[in-house]
């Protein structure tokens, strides 16, 4: 193989063989880091959600309200606000790969426990828990991917992690249908062996990645010392360049009215995002699909076809350097296909379409938004605690959105108001990006 290479490499200008041989060294660097942390993500995010999916059995096993349901979805949200800025504090102290173990070995516990609730308090209890053990781990992630990968190629990262949001609904959907379906009886309700099952896995990734993962490229024994040498000097040269241009300190990011501003957009973003993942398996329900099996395998199809749009907006965004617009057209897009469900409520092919066009729109402004973020505080030494704060806000949406809808459902029994309510937040994060975020990947 290498003999087969080794003309070709011979013939490049210096120029050339450079770009070469970098392209050679961030690809080892992806296959050696993204698949465990999409696969942490994807467990990560079912966890989130799939109370969505249970929603469909255990509300009437245990006589919930959709009041009870929206602020228990909602309720994580609050736990992971509360503990979101300690843990990455932690992780700048004990590292990435200890923090992320720590939190996937913490939530899968409390996951499986989640099997056990009885009553609404417990329900409470353990989705508060649930986000305490949770916080950290993505903008954890964030802040670890920007210690491999450049500006230019950390959109494109960032894409690919994030379609763990529609592939934990590709895969978990169908998951949950069967588990619920066929599994109940064996000693425990469907709707049991569907958080168990979902959750268990991260005990064991957690212990995967504390052995196979490194805080940094001087750290990480598979690469070569001169692939080492040449990873560490082209990062640090890139946050000496973002240093001269960023804002120094924590008290100024904190005091930053862009910061506040990414944060509401981020919000507004949160909220569509949990509206189709916390709803999506009522919404199908109320299209028509009864069989709790056939919607979970009808909800794979907005969540997979989400996931190469998001990835072919992700790489866009990459090749012509441009976030802003990216991210608020896509948000754009997926608000008005939001406000639209309520006009088809039993079309199922309909109601299929214009979730997909939400969940592609919405979700895609989760590694595009992240972009923006990560590039304007990249290299400052509030950079952790900036993405952790900016999160942390950001997530309330996560609390507020859900919980809004299940209110507005019982009042007035039908989700039509609070989609409405979902989609004017929407449009309106996506405005303030427009007027707020910096116009190039270059802080303004």
């Amino acid at each position: 193989m290498y003999e087969k290479i080794q003309p070709l490499a011979s013939n490049l200008t210096l120029g050339e063989a450079d770009t070469h041989s970098d392209e050679k060294l961030y690809r080892k660097v992806a296959w050696r880091l993204i698949p465990l942390l999409f696969i942490c993500y994807v467990v990560a995010y079912l966890d989130r959600i799939n109370v969505g999916f249970a929603k469909l059995q255990m509300q009437d096993a245990l006589g919930f309200s959709d009041t009870v349901y929206g602020l228990g979805a909602g309720i994580f949200f609050i736990g992971y606000f509360l503990f979101e800025v300690p843990s990455n504090m932690i992780l700048e102290r004990i590292g990435a790969k200890r923090t992320i173990a720590r939190i996937m070995i913490c939530w899968g516990v409390v996951g499986c426990l989640m099997a056990n609730v009885s009553t609404p308090t417990g329900f409470y209890v353990l989705r508060f828990l649930l986000g305490v053990f949770e916080a950290g781990f993505f903008p954890g992630v964030v802040y670890y991917l920007g210690c491999w990968f450049p500006e230019s190629r950390r959109g494109h990262m960032l894409g690919i992690f994030m379609t763990g949001i529609p592939i934990a609904g590709l895969f978990g959907g169908p998951v949950s249908g069967w588990a619920m379906s066929s599994l109940s009886g064996f000693g425990m309700q469907g709707w049991q062996w569907l958080y168990i099952i979902e959750a268990a896995p991260a005990v064991l990734l957690g212990f995967v990645a504390i052995a196979y993962l490194d805080d940094s490229a001087a750290k990480a024994k598979w690469l070569t010392s001169g692939e080492r040498d040449r990873l560490s000097a082209a990062l640090a040269a890139e946050s000496q360049r973002n240093s001269a241009r960023a804002d120094s300190g924590l008290r100024t990011a904190m005091t930053s009215p862009r910061l506040y501003a990414l944060a509401f957009a981020y919000f507004a973003f949160i909220c569509g995002t949990y509206a189709v993942s916390f709803w999506l398996p009522t919404l199908l329900k109320s299209s028509g699909v009864t069989d709790l099996a056939s919607i979970g395998w009808y909800s794979a199809i907005p969540y997979g076809l989400s996931a190469a749009g998001m990835v072919w907006l992700c790489r866009r965004s990459d090749r012509t350097m441009e976030r802003r617009l990216h991210t608020s057209l896509a948000a754009i897009a997926g608000a008005v296909a939001l406000g639209l469900l309520p006009y088809i409520p039993t079309n199922v092919a309909m109601t299929l379409a214009l979730l997909t066009v939400a969940a592609t729109g919405i979700f895609a402004t989760m590694p595009l938004f992240w972009s923006i973020a990560t590039d304007y505080f990249a290299g400052t030494p509030s950079a952790a605690v900036a993405i952790a704060f900016i999160n942390s806000l950001g997530l309330i949406g996560g609390f507020a959105s859900p919980f809004a809808m299940g209110w507005l459902k019982t009042v007035t029994g039908s989700l039509t108001s609070g989609l409405y309510l979902v989609t004017a937040v929407v449009l309106l994060g996506a405005i303030t990006l427009i007027l707020f975020a910096p116009r190039s990947m270059k802080k303004a």
